[in-house]
């Protein structure tokens, strides 16, 4: 692996030891000959690893190593155009699961998957398993749940009544939370617009920052940070903002009023359980994002603790509630939401 993929620096990596020898079960089912082994789990990342979506997979391998079940490696800042060589790799080298991203990489990555049908890849991705690479899994950030439970915050601290949110692309994974948090503010403030704009990055904050600035500057007293970047320009303006994936409010402690968290754990366990079961196959894992999976979840209010209206939060642990039995569905809408 070069040093302009895999990070030796600034982190400390838990290297992999000798190879396991892995076995294929049966058609379609990928596993380890032993379950009592530490499975060799391989991430590749194209954003750094402090970035927001990656940080939860990151932290999720991290507790799967303190637990003593994986060896982890991973690299980060991985471009496009290498991805496919990394996978490649990290698949010679005698991982078992490799963990990674392929939104803009599918059919490279599923060639390799095909490539190396006795490894088992668990891979983000906006489409479904497929039949042709049964040893490649899906998975997505379906917190939709808690986006919703956190516009119903977001409809209650308004006083415009004008949001603005900022995105990276109008893909799936990022329209479906947008379009869930709309519709929990609206059950607190029906009458309000919004904002939508994309930066076409994942990870460019000045960019990020300087279209809040702009929404901000156009009436919006509070941003939805799907980006970095967000926040700070909600910050600098003395507005609030609401929190996607990961919890910023220690850092925004009088700024980030409420946010969407994001738990990997539920999805990379089972992957790890089943592949050591020898039972991994195409399935799609972006379930064990729901809230009813423990997938995600509201962050505590913290700082805002008392500041939110109590209409708003007796509405939230009713639709939790709700949520967490099965009454009560949040709808998924992944087509690209639009200024109002």
């Amino acid at each position: 692996m070069s040093n302009k993929s895999f990070t030796t620096t600034r982190r400390r990596l838990l290297q992999a030891g000798a190879a396991g020898a892995s076995v294929l079960a049966m058609p379609g089912l990928i596993g380890r000959a032993s379950a009592q082994e530490k499975l060799k789990v391989a991430a590749i990342y194209t954003v750094p690893v402090e970035q927001q979506w990656v940080s939860r997979i990151h932290i999720a391998a991290n507790a799967a190593v303190e637990r003593g079940e994986i060896e982890y490696v991973f690299s980060e800042n991985t471009s496009n155009s290498d991805y496919e060589r990394v996978m490649r790799e990290y698949s010679e080298a005698g991982h078992d699961l490799i963990v990674g991203e392929i939104f803009a990489v599918e059919d490279a990555a599923r060639q390799v998957a095909r490539d190396y049908p006795d490894k088992a890849y668990l891979m983000g991705s906006s489409f479904l398993p497929q039949d042709d690479t049964p040893n490649l899994a899906v998975f997505d950030n379906y917190i939709q749940d808690a986006s919703y439970l956190s516009g119903i915050i977001a409809g209650a601290m308004t006083k415009s009544k004008n949001i603005g949110m900022v995105g990276g692309f109008p893909i799936p994974e990022v329209n479906r939370l947008m379009h869930a948090f709309m519709a929990g503010v609206k059950e607190m403030a029906p009458d309000t617009t919004f904002q939508v704009a994309f930066i076409g990055s994942w990870f460019d904050p000045p960019k990020a920052k300087e279209t809040a600035f702009a929404q901000i500057d156009a009436g919006a007293d509070i941003m939805y940070a799907e980006r970095f970047g967000v926040s700070d320009a909600a910050k600098e303006k003395g507005i609030l903002a609401i929190g996607n994936v990961i919890d910023t409010q220690p850092d925004y402690p009088d700024t980030v009023v409420a946010s969407a968290l994001w738990h990997f754990e539920p999805t990379l366990d089972a992957a790890i359980a089943k592949v050591k079961a020898g039972e991994f196959k195409a399935e799609n894992y972006g379930l064990y994002s729901f809230m009813k999976e423990g997938g995600c979840s509201l962050a505590p209010l913290g700082t805002f603790e008392g500041k939110v209206p109590q209409e708003a939060l007796d509405l939230v642990a009713e639709k939790e509630s709700a949520i967490k039995s099965g009454d009560f569905t949040v709808e998924i809408n992944d087509e690209e939401p639009k200024s109002s």
